[in-house]
């Protein structure tokens, strides 16, 4: 019905470009737990207006199966600003026909009037009691991309085995129901309902609980001056009402990036996590401005990058290890200040990935809190938080190394709105202080021990090469389940296998954190105390690697431990990934 994907379609025919059709039809969108991710455009391998519909009946249908009062609570809906003029797709449109396959089932739907960011989505899910959440976006993705992002009744994205039973549903109604394509009625609808007033202003309330140093920060305010960029993403206006709710002085935005463009016209890369080559401009107007901190979000909002002006005049792009140990610096600090009560502490939880930095263990081993690793994704995150809140513990803090922070109880996910808000009071105290977010993070090794962390990834679009890579780790000396011993001049103390379960610190070998078969994922564990995980990513295709370097307090030669993590990245890069044979490309410098 859609008539841009028709004409795309016979234009191809015509052209006779087979193995565009090829890739457009012969296979169909994986729907996981992250959603779908994948270009827009025709055919059952891209997001259309066709894809959203038969995706969205497969989840209603589940939702009808799963959940008794669907009718009676509904669902909500968000969507970017992404936009595909030549198929027509756009996260708006895609959102509405979302909501036309729910109304048409009966089912009431908070359908936001307005762009958001994804957080407001998981917040509402909490906030109203729904059955579930839909958020439509690719995140920081190329901008040819979209997704569609589900997040179920407890506030927390979707977890096995759920997105199976979703899948087979989907399988089971991929023919349109009668009035799936009528949007114009659905938004007519009195099952039709708009949050977006009300959550703007809840959500702004909830965070402000996280807001501890209103009166004495605020006289030296004007002293400290922040640059912010929403990337030409959904970030500005909401992080703007952030500094408000805080009553911190407006962050400067970046002019040419504060509305959102599905264009993307100023980057190469809309993902902060790239660091300098997005944040250019955030820098010029810092310059320009006196301003010493650049705040950025990614196009969805829901991550966050900082970056200091050091004295030096250089500027320092803090990695996503540095900002969790900063953060949850902060946050221990603020609740600490709030309860005097020594016991408090005992049900006190803080969570990360096994892919992120041990230094949440650090400050947890040292101050008495909980402090829990779960698999890599928020969706594991704040399924843990969920079952911890539901045992009335307090889940101050979790945070993952792809820039993502979840600093309020509120979101069940990673926030980039609460935690800028956030960042901007600690940098405000900081300042007030004499001291910067450079020294915070030099005290804060120094107290709990240095971790120094090295990511990167190489880029392989061969699924075998990917197969046999960890295959050969995995019987290295040609026996099966025969991990190496050792890496270059590395003794290896310990190894995690979460693709086959198994875990060689474990009593009976079998590994604590849940396998995933369709995943490959390898930690080992080294004598001098560093740790690295090799993994293939979800959503791309990129073999990652995670490298960090724990050391004792008191060990504070950072110039020889950066050599040792070097000297241990070269050698898991030379005898484990095995570039030149395998053809990897490395990470785009």
């Amino acid at each position: 019905s859609n008539p841009k994907t028709v004409s795309m379609v016979k234009d191809l025919v015509k052209e006779g470009a087979v193995e565009a059709l090829r890739k457009c039809f012969s296979s169909r969108m994986e729907f996981g737990t992250a959603g779908l991710r994948a270009a827009m455009g025709p055919g059952i391998s891209c997001m259309n207006d066709l894809t959203i519909i038969q995706t969205t009946q497969g989840f209603c249908h589940y939702l009808e199966e799963s959940l008794g009062n669907l009718k009676e609570r509904g669902v909500v809906i968000g969507y970017d600003a992404r936009a595909h003029p030549p198929s027509g797709g756009s996260s708006k449109r895609f959102a509405s026909l979302a909501a036309a396959v729910f109304i048409s089932r009966g089912v009431p739907v908070h359908l936001f009037s307005d762009i958001t960011p994804t957080p407001f989505v998981p917040f509402t899910v909490s906030h109203l009691g729904l059955c579930a959440g839909i958020m439509v976006t690719a995140s920081h993705n190329p901008k040819q991309d979209n997704g569609y992002k589900v997040y179920w009744e407890n506030g927390a994205q979707i977890v096995s085995p759920h997105d199976k039973g979703i899948a087979k549903a989907i399988e089971e109604n991929l023919e349109p129901w009668p009035e799936s394509w009528n949007t114009e009625e659905a938004l007519k609808s009195p099952l039709l309902k708009d949050p977006y007033q009300d959550i703007n202003t809840q959500y702004f309330k909830a965070i402000q609980k996280h807001c501890h140093h209103r009166c004495s920060i605020n006289n030296y305010l004007c002293k400290v001056k922040i640059v912010h960029t929403s990337v030409h993403g959904v970030g500005h206006a909401f992080v703007q009402s952030a500094f408000k709710a805080f009553d911190l002085h407006p962050p400067f935005a970046v002019e040419e990036q504060k509305d959102p463009d599905p264009e993307f016209p100023t980057v190469k890369y809309p993902n902060p996590e790239e660091g300098e080559g997005v944040l250019t401009l955030s820098f010029a107007l810092a310059e320009r401005e006196g301003a010493t901190v650049v705040l950025a979000n990614d196009p969805d909002a829901d991550r966050l990058a900082i970056a200091e002006k050091q004295e030096s005049g250089q500027w320092r792009v803090f990695s996503g290890n540095e900002l969790g140990a900063l953060l949850g610096w902060w946050m221990f600090r603020c609740w600490k200040q709030q309860n005097s009560d020594a016991a408090a502490v005992k049900s006190l939880y803080m969570l990360s990935s096994t892919v992120s930095s041990k230094i949440l263990r650090a400050i947890a081993l040292k101050e008495g809190f909980h402090f829990e690793e779960t698999l890599t994704g928020f969706k594991w995150m704040g399924n843990r938080a969920r079952d911890l809140l539901n045992q009335d513990k307090t889940v101050l803090f979790a945070f993952e190394e792809a820039i993502g922070y979840m600093c309020s109880p509120s979101v069940l996910d990673k926030d980039g709105v609460s935690a800028a808000a956030i960042a901007g009071e600690m940098v405000s105290y900081l300042a007030m202080k004499k001291t910067s977010l450079s020294q915070q993070l030099t005290a804060i090794y120094t107290e709990y021990g240095y971790h120094i962390s090295k990511n990167s990834y190489f880029i392989c679009h061969d699924q075998d090469v990917i197969r046999s890579l960890f295959e050969r780790l995995r019987n290295y000396s040609g026996k099966k389940d025969s991990y190496p011993t050792e890496c270059g001049r590395f003794s290896i103390s310990a190894v995690r296998d979460l693709t086959t379960g198994y875990d060689s610190n474990q009593p009976d070998n079998k590994a604590v954190l849940p396998t995933s078969k369709s995943s490959q994922m390898i930690t080992f564990s080294f004598a001098n105390g560093g740790v690295a995980t090799m993994r293939t990513s979800g959503t791309e295709p990129k073999i990652k690697y995670y490298t960090e370097l724990c050391a004792a307090p008191g060990n504070s030669d950072v110039t020889q431990l950066k050599k040792e993590l070097d000297d241990l990245v070269d050698a898991i890069v030379k005898d484990f990934f095995e570039p030149e044979k395998n053809k990897l490309q490395p990470k785009p410098e």
